[in-house]
């Protein structure tokens, strides 16, 4: 039975060999079930019901040519790895006036 006090692990190991393998790309920050890449470029976003699935968000500033070549990358990359990513959207980042924090947006 699960509670609100369970601890889940996810892989990251391998979804940071996705990245790299793929595009070249570390991970600069992990946080909950998110994966934030270098520049802020990509959200990789673990699923707590499938470990074999990872949701991808791209930033909004990144082109849409750009983010179709980067995703067909890791996609690849990502079955070759048993891992099913699957494109959620776009995210937006900004920074809280004053404040070390952020609010982040995500759009379908």
């Amino acid at each position: 039975m699960e509670t609100s006090n369970d601890i889940i692990f996810y892989d990251i190991e391998r979804a940071k060999f996705i990245v790299k393998d793929a595009i070249q790309l570390d991970i600069a920050y992990a946080y909950d079930n998110l994966l934030f890449t270098e520049h802020g470029l990509i959200i990789l976003q673990f699923v707590k019901e499938n470990a074999d699935l990872l949701y991808c968000w791209f930033n909004k500033e990144c082109s849409v040519t750009y983010r179709d070549a980067l995703f067909e990358s890791l996609r690849i990359t990502s079955e070759l790895n048993k891992t099913l990513l699957q494109y959620k959207g776009t995210f937006e980042m900004k920074q809280k006036e004053g404040k070390e924090e952020i609010d982040i947006s995500f759009y379908d």
